[in-house]
């Protein structure tokens, strides 16, 4: 039977912010994308070879081996970046009824991505975003120097058992303000549809996203999201993505995690 596939419904990268205030996301293409962070795609295709050697997710409670992933997380105040020291990633459980309310200490992102120029613009674009597209009569963030806690995820999903779950907890929100998925590459898969709709009405889109460095930008507190799982059209098929989370106050869970691993 022949696969049936949605195309994207990409926005213009000079109407993102629009898009993301009217519709709760937004679609951007691989040069959509590039030219709204202000680099060359090159620059971005260039990371992709940090995803090939991600460790496994050791904290998958459905017992599948099917996800690899790093993690870090950034201040972002205006166009400064800076690296916080690594700390657990944590989610109560009516975001992530599968693995909320848990410390998890994912392995660190490689400094030779998170020091790369591009991903500094990368980090400074989504938060610009964020401020101008969902701070709209906040008083306390008028002068655009709100800090933006963000964390980055780096993620392998492969198809080693047969399938592989990108959401294995199922249609859900993260619990922040601005949720970005960047499709970095896939091969040798089926599946994989984006599916997105909205938390308080009936509208939703479905799609499926093929093209390296396209990108989904949500507004976290309108939408629900989730991708359908992957099964190999070959041996060794996977697909990799970056999803990158703004939230303003404070890191999820910062009253409850602590900033080094816990002893046995």
């Amino acid at each position: 039977m022949a696969q049936v596939t949605f195309s994207p419904p990409f926005t213009a990268p000079n109407a993102v912010a629009h898009q993301l205030r009217q519709a709760g996301y937004a679609v951007l293409s691989p040069d959509g994308v590039a030219q709204w962070i202000g680099c060359d795609l090159t620059e971005l295709t260039a990371l992709n070879s940090d995803w090939a050697s991600l460790p496994p997710d050791d904290f998958l409670k459905d017992g599948g081996r099917y996800r690899r992933r790093r993690h870090a997380c950034f201040v972002v105040q205006g166009r400064q970046v800076q690296q916080v020291p690594h700390r657990a990633h944590w989610q109560p459980v009516e975001y992530n009824a599968l693995h909320g309310g848990m410390e998890r200490w994912f392995a660190p992102m490689e400094s030779t991505t998170t020091a790369q120029p591009v991903w500094q613009h990368l980090l400074v674009a989504l938060a610009g975003v964020a401020h101008n597209a969902l701070t709209v009569g906040d008083t306390a963030a008028a002068d655009g120097q709100l800090p933006w806690f963000v964390e980055a995820h780096q993620f392998r999903i492969d198809t080693t058992d047969g399938i592989g779950r990108p959401t294995p907890e199922g249609a859900h929100r993260d619990g922040v303000d601005l949720v970005a998925v960047f499709l970095v590459g896939r091969e040798g898969v089926k599946g994989g549809e984006t599916r997105v709709f909205e938390a308080n009405g009936p509208s939703g889109q479905r799609f499926t996203l093929t093209q390296p460095w396209s990108l989904l930008l949500l507004d976290d507190a309108r939408m629900i999201h989730e991708s359908t799982p992957i099964q190999p059209l070959t041996d060794g098929g996977y697909r990799d993505t970056l999803v990158v989370t703004c939230r303003r106050g404070n890191f999820q869970g910062a009253d409850v995690v602590g900033m080094v691993p816990k002893g046995p």
